[in-house]
């Protein structure tokens, strides 16, 4: 059974960073591509960052270029996503995710998604 598990979301001052991470169990998370979501109170979710499978290439939104990376941990079998330069718009649920017919990514997102994890909160606040 595949299951992600999101973790490292907090309270934080805008500025500040935080490293979430996405663990996986009943996968090999370097075999397909990785995306990450969020969903802020009252919207939709939106994809944040994606990364295809097997050392292939990162992909961000325009509105964490720059300031967030996602990476990958195989010996950990991890992924994660660093932020930096947190902003009061950052703050959102936090969701890893994965399809496992799909080794690349569309753009910054996955192109269909069929396990996702419960989510991880972030604020960003002073």
């Amino acid at each position: 059974q595949v299951q992600l598990v999101e973790s490292g979301g907090g309270l934080v001052q805008p500025g500040g960073s935080l490293r979430l991470s996405c663990a996986a169990s009943g996968i090999i998370l370097d075999f397909y591509a990785i995306g990450w979501f969020r969903q802020a109170p009252g919207k939709e979710r939106e994809g944040v960052s994606c990364i295809s499978s097997s050392g292939g290439a990162p992909y961000y939104a325009d509105s964490v270029k720059g300031r967030f990376t996602i990476s990958r941990d195989n010996a950990e079998n991890t992924v994660y996503l660093q932020m930096n330069g947190l902003k009061p718009e950052d703050t959102a649920v936090y969701y890893c995710a994965t399809d496992i017919t799909t080794y690349y990514c569309s753009a910054y997102t996955l192109p269909s998604v069929d396990y996702w994890g419960k989510g991880t909160l972030v604020t960003v606040s002073s």
